[in-house]
C-alpha cells in the first residue's frame, strides 16, 4: 500500500507556481494574480477553509482578499458584491464560500459569477465546457483528484472506475473527468448515489474507487477490491481526547482497515483537501492569464 499524499503533491505544485508568479509577474514589475474570497456568517469549516487559501497564496505569491459579511446579510446585497468583483479589473478570480444560509438561494449566486472569474469551475459555462473538455475552471475537488492521479502516474484508461456520490461540485464532475478521452480519463465509469442497489457490489468491482458520500467511514473492506486505488474525499470532525484541539478528522473510507487492501490511497487529513486548495490557485493561475474565455 502507497499513500497519495496529497501534502507532497501540493507542495510541489505551489513551489512550481511560485516560481512562475516571480518570473512572469514580480520580476517584471506586475501585479500578481489576486484571488479574493467571500465568506458570509461564521462557520468554523468555511472559516478555516477560507484561511488556509488566504495562508496558500501568501506562500505563491498571490494577492488574496477577503469580503466578510454575517450570516443575516441579503440575497441583494451578496449579489451587488458579486456584481463589484465581476467588475474590478484588479481581481483575477474569486469564490463564494459554500454553504450559505438557508434564505440565500446558492444556484443564483453561483450564476450571478463572471464565469472567466469563477475560479472554482462551479458555473454552468465552466461545467458545460468541463463536459465538452473545451478549455475552462475545472472544480477544484475533482480537478485536485484527477491531478493526483495523475501526478502518481495511476492511469483509468480502460479501468473500472466507480465513484460514490453524485453531488455537482465533486461525485458528478470526477466522474465525468474520469470518462472523457484525456489523461488521466478514458476509464469506464459507474456512479452510485443513494438509489443504487447494492452499491458494497458495486463498489467493489472498482479499480479506481472515489469515496464522495459524506458520511463517516461509509466504505468498509468488504466493499474494496484487492490492490484498488481509493481516493477518500470526505473530511468529519470526530471528537477526540488523544488532540489539542479536542477532535480528529476522518474521512468516508475506513481507512484502519480498508488500507492494506489498497495498491493506493488518500489519508485524511493529508489527501484530497490539500488538492482542493492548490487546484484553486492553479485556476487563479488561469485565470489571470485569461485562459478561459
Amino acid at each position: 500500500m502507497k499513500l497519495l499524499d496529497g501534502k507532497l503533491i501540493a507542495d510541489q505544485i505551489k513551489t512550481e507556481i511560485a516560481k512562475e508568479v516571480k518570473e512572469t509577474y514580480l520580476d517584471k514589475g506586475l501585479n500578481p494574480p489576486h484571488l479574493a474570497a467571500v465568506l458570509v456568517g461564521e462557520d468554523p469549516a468555511s472559516m478555516t477553509y477560507v484561511a488556509s487559501k488566504e495562508r496558500s497564496c501568501r506562500e505563491v505569491g498571490f494577492i488574496s482578499s477577503i469580503y466578510r459579511y454575517p450570516s443575516a446579510v441579503t440575497e441583494e446585497k451578496l449579489l451587488e458584491v458579486i456584481d463589484f468583483l465581476n467588475a474590478d479589473p484588479e481581481i483575477d478570480g474569486f469564490i463564494v464560500q459554500v454553504p450559505l444560509p438557508k434564505h440565500i438561494s446558492e444556484q443564483r449566486i453561483i450564476e450571478r459569477i463572471d464565469f472567466r472569474k469563477d475560479v472554482d469551475g462551479f458555473h454552468p459555462v465552466n461545467l458545460g465546457k468541463m463536459v465538452l473538455n473545451l478549455p475552462c475552471f475545472l472544480p477544484a475537488t475533482p480537478m485536485g483528484i484527477i491531478t493526483l492521479l495523475d501526478r502518481y502516474n495511476i492511469d483509468a484508461e480502460g479501468r473500472n472506475c466507480v465513484v460514490l456520490g453524485r453531488s455537482h461540485n465533486v461525485g458528478t464532475p470526477v466522474s465525468i473527468l474520469l470518462s472523457r478521452k484525456a489523461k488521466p480519463g478514458n476509464g469506464t465509469v459507474t456512479l452510485c448515489h443513494s438509489y443504487t442497489k447494492d452499491i458494497k457490489a458495486v463498489s467493489a468491482t472498482a479499480d479506481i474507487l472515489v469515496v464522495a458520500m459524506g458520511k463517516l467511514g461509509f466504505v468498509t473492506a468488504d466493499m474494496v477490491k484487492q490492490g484498488a486505488v481509493v481516493v477518500d474525499v470526505g473530511i468529519h470532525r470526530v471528537p477526540s481526547l488523544e488532540t489539542k484541539s479536542g477532535f480528529k478528522l476522518k474521512g468516508d473510507v475506513r481507512f484502519d482497515e480498508v488500507a492494506g487492501k489498497c495498491s493506493y490511497i488518500t489519508p485524511v487529513p493529508g489527501g484530497v483537501g490539500l488538492m482542493t486548495i492548490v487546484s484553486l490557485l492553479q485556476n487563479t493561475l488561469k485565470a489571470a492569464k485569461k485562459e478561459v474565455f
